[in-house]
């Protein structure tokens, strides 16, 4: 299981929320992907920050409340996101998941986004390998 990286098992057929994207657009992206956020990156795939449900649905609420106009992604989105590289290990990932962590993390190679991976692809990498899984003994009667 240490020998499966994160690029084995990231996401890198979802595109990221480019910087300027209006608001409505980026809830598009992600309720069309079925994700709970994205990278927000520039036109070199450099990764600026990071949109979640919670920030939309925050932003929309005072947007509504206030009578603004639309907000881009670079009004919501948090700009100092957790990043991990592709060559890191499943496991390792894995055991720095907190409570407080993210969902999602932004897989950065060479200061470009080449992927994500989220909670639900680490824990189905370490269902399909067996990790943390012991047989059952039973004991038998002589």
């Amino acid at each position: 299981m240490r020998s499966l990286k994160v690029g084995d098992v990231m996401w890198n057929h979802i595109e990221p929320v480019r910087s300027g994207t209006p608001l409505t657009k980026v809830v598009e992206v992600l309720l069309r992907n079925h994700v709970t956020g994205l990278p927000v990156v520039d036109d070199k795939r450099h990764v600026l920050g990071f949109v979640s449900e919670q920030d939309c649905i925050h932003a929309m609420l005072v947007t509504s409340y206030h009578h603004e106009g639309e907000p881009v992604v670079e009004d919501v989105m948090f700009s100092d996101p957790l990043t991990v590289p592709p060559e890191m290990a499943v496991v390792d990932l894995a055991q720095n998941l907190g409570r407080n962590k993210p969902k999602i993390y932004p897989v950065v190679d060479g200061g470009r986004l080449v992927g994500i991976i989220t909670r639900a692809a680490i824990l189905a990498a370490l269902a399909k390998t067996g990790y943390g899984v012991s047989v059952p003994r039973f004991a038998t009667e002589d």
